[in-house]
């Protein structure tokens, strides 16, 4: 099974940049791993946030194979403690998905379609954090977890 982070655009900063490429680089010895960057819709200045989730939604819909796992970061999910986290990794690498996909949506969160597509959601925490830190903290978290797999 391979495992996918998926993301809106491109990150923003360059320290998250680089501390997100230290965790691709790392998870690598442990499962095989892509992250990849969505592209941005067009005009997205001349969009209301409904129009731009609906058109997210659209191109992160036909990114997905139809047999793919969905899991959407999303503050309304389930959150996990790192080792429970790392359990459902072990569960997830035992299923017969080809992709577990980890998806981190933009500013606005996920349209409606894509809520209906996907298979669960998860939370890192209670609080707030932007979509682009989301990105390094969902990537060391799931370095965790799978280091505690590894012992």
């Amino acid at each position: 099974m391979k495992t996918e982070c998926w993301v809106i655009g491109k990150t923003a900063f360059s320290y998250l940049e680089e501390g997100i490429n230290v965790y691709i680089k790392r998870l690598h010895h442990y499962l095989p791993f892509q992250f990849k960057q969505l592209p941005d819709v067009k005009n997205a200045k001349n969009l209301s946030k409904k129009q731009l989730k609906e058109k997210e939604g659209a191109i992160i819909l036909k990114a997905l194979a139809p047999n793919d796992h969905l899991i959407l970061l999303d503050e309304s999910g389930k959150q996990f403690s790192s080792m429970a986290f790392s359990k459902l990794m072990e569960q997830l690498l035992m299923t017969t998905h080809k992709r577990v996909i980890f998806l981190i949506g933009g500013a606005y969160g996920f349209s409606d379609a894509v809520y209906q597509r996907s298979n669960r959601k998860i939370s890192l925490s209670q609080m707030t954090f932007s979509h682009q830190m989301v990105r390094l903290i969902f990537l060391e978290q799931l370095y965790r977890g799978m280091t505690i797999l590894k012992n």
